[in-house]
């Protein structure tokens, strides 16, 4: 067998492969002669035909299928003979396949980077350093208090937070539609959960005002039939009632499960439960430095197929996201190549680092990150069950913990300052969109 091997730019190769017909005819022969053993063709015992009629009636499929064994075998022959990594499958080329002629084909793919990784000591990462400080464990019991409010009724207009029960008629071109009607629906003003026609109309009304109005429905309404329609509506207030956040007593602990050590007891479970968040919040951000950095300083030409396929994942799952799968409606790939051409290169580059440290999967955690993940269901034990007899989401799972423990180790190396935090900056706790 003869190889030759041409780089045609960047990570393509084009590898030319002669077989020669030799081989080629001795395969043909060996095939033909196994299927004359046990032929059964009209006017013949089975077994029995001539070998000159087996030959005239199976030696061109045969040829074929040996053609296309051989490519398959020959190319797997020819990458391991010069050291090549293909990223995915060849495309083949036939250069010369007519019987008793040296096989020749021509196979392009594109190869696996080959690069040197940087020295992890050479990376920097900001460690943060934070606490949870008693007026962070205050503002999220207040948080807790203002997410359980008591509404109490009250005998004037309505206001900002207060809650109003109302009924609702509406028509769109004098004509009723379906949801254009409602009986003791709750409004809380400045909740944002209706639409602000809504909110406008009862602010300033009392119980037992009637008020009329329009609402026009968004362009992107999910019920087509109402996208950027007009409604007319007539809107009775039948009681205004103000909100207040709830004592912290007995009443208030046990709607969180708490049967004995009243406040202190929320508190303390409430201060471990934030410290959780913390420690979670502080790797997060360790990890996303650590992937910034080894991006960074690791820049790495990607396969052009790998990165396709990349594309391609994304622009499916924000398909589904949107709630279709209509691929007519498939996102344009431009916003998506720079998030794919990131993950596709930090994915080798963490299997190089693996691979360089040698590091293999820890199966105690792989049965840590299994039960942690079961736990979030009701039934637990089915669910790990479920996982462990899924080879596929086992891989999944081990992926993960694999890349964990590279990025663990890649830290414990690199340098790291501490930059003074807090939490709700590092957790996002209180701050709004804007922010």
């Amino acid at each position: 067998m003869e190889v030759s091997v041409t780089a045609t730019g960047g990570l393509e190769r084009r590898v030319e492969v002669a077989v020669p017909a030799a081989r080629v005819s001795g395969e043909v022969q060996e095939r033909l002669k196994k299927i004359a053993r046990t032929a059964r063709l009209n006017g013949f015992r089975p077994g029995k035909a001539p070998f000159a009629v087996i030959q005239k009636q199976f030696g061109e499929q045969v040829y074929s299928e040996v053609v296309g064994d051989l490519m398959r075998e020959t190319f797997s022959q020819a990458v391991a003979q010069e050291k090549l990594s293909p990223a995915a499958g060849p495309r083949i080329e036939p250069i010369e396949t007519a019987p008793g002629a040296d096989l020749k084909y021509a196979a392009v793919f594109e190869v696996m980077p080959q690069f040197k990784l940087a020295d992890p000591a050479e990376l920097s990462v900001e460690r943060p350093v934070a606490t949870v400080t008693d007026a962070d464990l205050e503002a999220m019991i207040a948080s807790m208090r203002a997410q359980r409010p008591v509404f109490t009724e009250v005998h004037r207009a309505a206001r900002d937070t207060d809650r109003v029960i109302v009924d609702f008629d509406g028509t769109i071109d004098a004509a009723p539609f379906d949801g254009g009607q409602g009986r003791d629906v709750s409004i809380v003003v400045g909740a944002g959960r209706v639409m602000e026609d809504f909110e406008r109309a009862v602010t300033g009304h009392s119980a037992g005002e009637q008020v009329q109005f329009e609402a026009k429905f968004p362009d992107e309404h999910t019920n087509k039939a109402l996208a950027a329609k007009t409604a007319s509506f007539a809107l009775t207030i039948k009681k205004v009632e103000e909100q207040s956040l709830p004592e912290l007593d007995d009443a208030f602990v046990a709607e969180f499960g708490i049967q004995e050590g009243g406040i202190d007891k929320l508190r303390g479970e409430v201060r471990s439960s934030m410290e959780r968040e913390l420690g979670d919040a502080v790797k997060s951000r360790l990890r996303a430095q650590m992937l910034d950095a080894l991006y960074q300083a690791n820049p790495i030409e990607v396969p052009k197929t790998m990165l396709d396929e990349q594309i391609q994942e994304l622009q499916v799952d924000m398909l589904r996201r949107m709630g279709t799968r209509d691929v007519k409606d498939l996102p344009p790939r431009e916003p998506f190549e720079e998030p794919a051409r990131r993950r596709v290169a930090l994915g080798l580059i963490l299997g190089e680092v693996l691979q360089t440290e040698g590091i293999k999967v820890d199966r105690k955690r792989v049965q840590e990150r299994l039960t942690e993940m079961a736990a979030a269901y009701p039934n637990a034990e089915e669910v790990r069950r479920n996982y462990l007899q899924n080879a596929n989401a086992m891989r999944q799972i081990e992926a993960a913990v694999l890349e964990d423990q590279a990025i663990e180790g890649l830290l414990a190396r690199a340098r790291t300052t501490d930059k003074p935090a807090s939490f709700s900056e590092l957790t996002g706790f209180g701050q709004t969109k804007d922010q």
